[in-house]
């Protein structure tokens, strides 16, 4: 039998990913198929589930209500949608040059720059965003600092209160996932050949046309898994537009934890996780196979 073992390597195999199956199914999959199924149910008016089958939670989250339209749930998805991707462009841009910077850095200088990038990731998450609302609340750190300035050059300045808005939380969503966007480019561009870059020059392109024929393309999936790293988290966060929106910038992740805490609506917050579900994994699917990482991934 011992032997026989020995030879099975599919059994073999199975064993071996076993933990992790169960896991996966214990995690996922059944809280996952639970949450589908309360989607479908209603609430009596003790907020118990009613374990029926309709579709009213969604039509109501896409507008469609017994009394006429109302675009209050949908304005809330569509307010999400554009605040990641307005999160992914700007880390975009700010990460990538700082990663081209790391990345072209002598052997002896990358790590301790890599290591200041990670520097904040070792203070909580909570930390770092009310250190942001002593930034930039009326009487924060910025505003004394201008007012500072301004003093000494006689120039009139008027405080203003960034905080709570919806450009503080934006301004705080940069700030938490713009290592989760530096970290993946750099590994992209770490492994580009420095030969790659000679011969481009043999071929008589300069600095602007070597940069984007080739170090954008072969850069790309680390672009594509820094927007998959950005992009998912942030259009289900509700902990930064809470402390920074002050409660008045509603997303998504706000609703569907207010559902389930405060209106005690489990299928109408359930219906609202899985329209978060299918919204981020169909722009997930069409960014990754638009951009062909799922191609490098199987060619490399």
């Amino acid at each position: 039998m011992i032997q026989s073992f020995r030879e099975n390597r599919r059994l073999q195999g199975f064993l071996l990913i076993l933990p992790t199956l169960l896991v996966m199914l214990v995690m996922l999959v059944l809280p996952l198929t639970l949450t589908v199924i309360t989607s479908f149910g209603q609430r009596d008016a003790d907020g118990n589930v009613i374990y029926t089958f309709t579709l009213e939670n969604y039509w109501r989250l896409l507008g469609f209500t017994e009394t006429g339209w109302d675009d209050l749930y949908l304005g809330i998805l569509m307010r999400s949608l554009w605040l990641a991707v307005q999160t992914t462009v700007i880390v975009i841009l700010m990460a990538y040059p700082l990663a081209y910077f790391i990345a072209r850095a002598p052997e002896k200088r990358r790590n301790f720059l890599l290591f200041l990038v990670l520097i904040p990731l070792w203070t909580n998450f909570i930390i770092r965003i009310y250190a942001w609302v002593m930034i930039l609340r009326g009487q924060g750190v910025l505003n004394s600092a201008l007012g500072g300035v301004a003093g000494l050059l006689s120039i009139p300045f008027t405080p203003f209160d960034f905080y709570p808005s919806q450009g503080a939380v934006l301004v705080g969503m940069v700030y938490e996932f713009l290592p989760f966007m530096i970290l993946p480019i750099y590994t992209s561009l770490e492994k580009i050949e420095p030969n790659l870059y000679e011969a481009a020059a043999d071929l008589y392109a300069n600095a602007f046309h070597t940069f984007w024929r080739v170090t954008v393309p072969l850069s790309m999936p680390g672009v594509v898994a820094g927007t998959i790293l950005t992009f998912v988290p942030v259009i289900g966060t509700f902990v930064v537009s809470d402390i920074l929106g002050g409660r008045q910038v509603i997303l998504v992740g706000n609703l569907v934890q207010r559902q389930f805490l405060d209106a005690r609506n489990p299928p109408f917050g359930s219906a609202a996780s899985i329209i978060l579900l299918l919204m981020t994994l169909a722009l997930t699917l069409y960014y990754t196979r638009r951009f062909g990482l799922g191609e490098e991934i199987a060619a490399g």
